[in-house]
């Protein structure tokens, strides 16, 4: 048998000697014979490849013991491994330790999501608790398209608070068109203060969510995706609501078609509802904006990226983020400002838009079809460059505070 410096050169004769003489006679006929492992090969090993097809061992003692003889093999030839370009860290097999820096700051164990990776980006290293761990991997922010999907999602709302105006100058007579139909509003009482209780629960997940999106490592591309689905979705409504104008849901909102004059007037009261966000509780009233209920989007949409980008061990977090969401919607439709139907189409192209869309972004194969360029351009433009799901990262988004830095190290 060669010596520890040659082991470049072992062939699987040699590899399947040095099984059996490290105990492992069981494993000479699959790794030898069927995959053919030489020197090379064996060194290049890692405990991720012992437990991922084509190999799958399947007994956690022999998989320990024989990365303990493997990592052995390993730090008797650090030289040929630097000459191969395999790193070694004296506890991982392959890839970097679980140091990197962000933001100029060493930092270390940052949360990761426990999804199996995708891509070949992706390295997975290690085991914990029976889940992948993966090491932390270079992600472009783009800041350039994360500045375009602002000013998109910006534009968006103007668009949409101009056609609010120009839906309630054709809102139904209330004499002539009395609320539709209603199961859910014919049977539960208005609760006047519930539209201003659904704009809290609103306010709150909103700010929920910009603390997670300071801390997250990946913000600009998490601000990226918000902005181009609440663009997407926001514009979709200008469409329906323009198309099919609806009677008013109830007799206590007291509207009536109301004509803004020129076209400057309707920019003023346009810019009147952007600039409130279209909330009552910031003095905005408007009519005739039914289908679909926009506030059902931003709150469901906040929640389903509050509980997609932060760790899958956060149930309060996660508990609370779906109790105001649901609250929320119950809300809306307690105060009898929109009609069910307006409410379950919000809720139901959000979510799906939500799902699909990252469903899209996890599939790295599917990034790069020419389907998805034709049918999906603005996805396919964002999403270029970010291949797989985006781990759950965490570190401050300047310098880390002096008296954080002192009680936490």
């Amino acid at each position: 048998l060669p010596g520890p410096m040659s082991v470049r050169r072992w062939t699987t004769k040699h590899v399947a000697k040095w099984l059996k003489d490290e105990g492992f006679c069981d494993y000479v006929d699959l790794l030898c014979n069927r995959h053919r492992l030489d020197g090379t090969s064996l060194l290049a090993l890692s405990e991720y490849d012992l437990r991922s097809p084509p190999l799958e061992l399947k007994v956690l003692g022999d998989i320990k013991r024989l990365m303990v003889s493997i990592r052995k093999l390993q730090k008797q030839n650090l030289d040929v491994l630097e000459e191969l370009g395999l790193p070694f860290d004296g506890h991982s097999p392959t890839g970097p330790g679980l140091e990197w820096l962000c933001n100029g700051e060493g930092v270390r164990d940052c949360d990761s999501t426990d999804t199996a990776p995708v891509g070949e980006e992706y390295h997975t290293n290690q085991y914990t608790n029976g889940k992948y761990k993966s090491a932390p991997r270079r992600l472009d922010p783009e800041y350039w398209k994360t500045a375009l999907s602002s000013i998109y999602v910006v534009f968006v709302f103007g668009f949409t608070s101009f056609v609010m105006v120009i839906v309630h100058e054709r809102v139904p007579d209330m004499r002539t068109y009395p609320p539709l139909p209603d199961i859910f509003l014919d049977s539960v009482p208005r609760i006047p203060w519930a539209f201003a209780m659904a704009e809290a629960c609103g306010v709150i997940l909103c700010n929920i969510w910009v603390l997670v999106l300071l801390l997250h490592k990946h913000r600009s591309i998490l601000l990226r995706r918000l902005c181009s689905l609440m663009g997407t979705v926001f514009m979709l409504r200008c469409v329906t609501m323009f198309v099919t104008s609806l009677s008013v849901p109830g007799q206590h909102l007291q509207c009536s078609s109301k004509m803004y004059g020129d076209m400057w007037a309707k920019l003023q009261r346009a810019v009147a509802i952007w600039s409130g966000f279209g909330m009552t509780l910031t003095g905005v009233h408007t009519c005739g904006d039914y289908m679909f209920s926009g506030h059902t989007v931003v709150i469901t949409m906040l929640n389903f990226f509050v509980t997609e980008y932060t760790p899958r061990n956060w149930h309060f977090l996660h508990t609370l983020s779906w109790v105001l969401n649901l609250f929320g919607i119950f809300f809306i439709l307690a105060a009898h400002e929109h009609y069910s139907i307006d409410v379950f189409i919000a809720f139901y192209i959000t979510t799906r838009l939500f799902l699909y869309y990252h469903t899209l972004a996890n599939t790295r194969a599917y990034q790069q079809s020419r389907r998805a360029r034709i049918w999906f351009p603005m996805f396919s433009f964002f999403e270029s460059n970010v291949n797989g799901p985006v781990p759950n990262e965490y570190c401050w988004p300047l310098s880390r505070p002096t008296i954080m830095r002192r009680l936490i190290g």
